[in-house]
């Protein structure tokens, strides 16, 4: 989009463009969504940034009215496999805040000069100014929906001090921590005292999202002591546990019913519950990647729905999400062992949660554990897995994992492709003869045939 056609979005108050831009007021130093009620302003005074870091960096603080820190994050990530949009999954994902920009370039393979350099050419912040934008918004969610004290919230979302992180939070929000906590009515407790019902969130998203047909998939493909749906259609909640940087978690998301008001549209609730507050970032791009909440659902369903094909099954079913994978690793695994062997291997290898939260007992085995198995399948998947010479990461390269994949033991094209499309999250998988007209959204299509067969049975 040209910068005229982004005034238009943000004169129409267009939510389809919340995440994939932002813009700026000069005369009021202030930065929004475009789908912001406010008075829109005018075309002299208005800036426009690809990024919510970018914003910030020009000084302008967010709003306080649209909050647009908190939008679903832009698509383009999703489907771009190249050295930007791999760096924008692992920043996402917390790897600034545990290993540095150095850490980000290995990982990359690239020096951290052109990591800096791409970054801020095309998103207009580097790494450092795109962590410490995540960090904020994880802190004002800690400060918002937790009694934990400041001064653990500030270490929890991965600030370097107290100093940094009280002026970081005035910089961007205008307000000190202590003001932005008295807005939700919390308390801090005491030092040492953690919160036990755990962090309420909601998880954003943007246009339609077919909530029944993502949590149908994921109650056919739960594992046993991992993860479970209970509740009934339109009302349930699916609820797993989670390895993690720091720690481990309980993660739990409801089911979104049809009957809820509009005020209530527009995300996923979730609880997490955490043994180390310094995960909530990932914990949260885990279940959003899971979840599929950073899609485009207007440019896939646009797109699909020109296929005469596909067109019905578009109608019938708008906002249709291409689920990921809350663990690649895990993931990988499952697909290779199918949905009963991989319950075993939990039963067999899995580690036991010092804190058991209902049917939810274990942690799915880690690849290190398997690398032994009998199976010389799975134990050859695992190996890879565990040394690293296959990652599915968040800042995977698609195109080499998918190649390292082909070589192991046991692996078909079908399982191959499950991986790429869940466990990478690739968006546009799918047979090269006639497919073209769907691209970048093959994966997409892929689900609504799915679904339609499994509506036919």
């Amino acid at each position: 989009m040209d910068q005229d056609a982004q005034y238009e979005a943000v004169s129409s108050r267009d939510a389809r463009f919340d995440g994939e831009f932002f813009f700026a007021v000069a005369t009021t130093g202030i930065y929004c969504r475009p789908s912001c009620p406010a008075v829109t302003p005018r075309r002299k005074n208005v800036r426009f940034f690809p990024s919510a870091a970018a914003a910030q960096g020009n000084g302008f603080r967010a709003c306080r009215r649209c909050r647009p820190d908190a939008v679903p994050g832009s698509a383009a990530w999703n489907v771009r496999a190249d050295v930007v949009g791999r760096a924008m999954r692992m920043i996402g994902d917390g790897v600034v805040d545990r290993e540095g920009v150095p850490g980000l370039a290995i990982r990359l393979g690239y020096s951290t000069r052109q990591v800096q350099r791409q970054l801020t050419a095309e998103v207009g912040a580097g790494p450092v100014a795109l962590a410490r934008a995540q960090r904020a918004h994880t802190a004002r969610v800690l400060l918002q929906t937790t009694e934990l004290p400041v001064t653990e919230i500030a270490f929890a979302a991965g600030f370097a001090s107290v100093r940094q992180f009280n002026d970081t939070i005035r910089q961007i929000y205008a307000r000190t921590p202590s003001a932005l906590r008295d807005e939700a009515g919390t308390r801090a407790t005491r030092p040492g005292a953690h919160t036990t019902a755990g962090i309420p969130l909601r998880l954003a998203h943007r246009g339609a999202y077919a909530v029944k047909e993502t949590f149908d998939l994921l109650a056919a493909e739960a594992v046993e002591h991992v993860e479970q749906v209970t509740g009934g259609p339109g009302a349930r909640t699916y609820r797993r546990t989670l390895r993690l940087p720091h720690g481990t978690a309980v993660v739990a998301v409801d089911e979104a019913a049809p009957a809820h008001p509009p005020a209530r549209q527009g995300w996923l609730d979730a609880r997490i519950h955490l043994t180390d507050p310094r995960d909530l970032t990932t914990a949260v791009q885990r279940l959003r990647r899971l979840f599929d909440l950073d899609a485009d659902p207007y440019a896939v369903d646009e797109r699909l729905g020109a296929d005469p094909l596909l067109a019905p099954l578009v109608a019938r079913t708008p906002g249709l999400r291409s689920p990921g994978a809350a663990d690649p690793d895990e993931y990988a695994v499952r697909a290779l062992a199918g949905q009963h062997r991989a319950a075993a291997l939990v039963e067999t290898y899995g580690k036991r949660l010092d804190a058991p939260c209902g049917a939810l007992t274990h942690l799915f085995p880690e690849p290190a554990l398997l690398a032994g198995h009998p199976d010389p399948h799975l134990a050859a998947l695992a190996t890879a897995l565990a040394d690293a010479t296959l990652r599915l990461d968040a800042g995977a390269d698609r195109d080499e994992a998918v190649r390292i994949l082909r070589t192991l033991p046991g692996m078909d094209e079908e399982t191959v492709d499950a991986i790429r499309t869940r466990a990478l999250g690739d968006p546009d998988v799918g047979a090269a003869a006639g497919e073209d007209a769907r691209r970048p959204w093959r994966s997409y299509a892929r689900r609504h045939l799915a679904v339609a067969a499994a509506r036919a049975q």
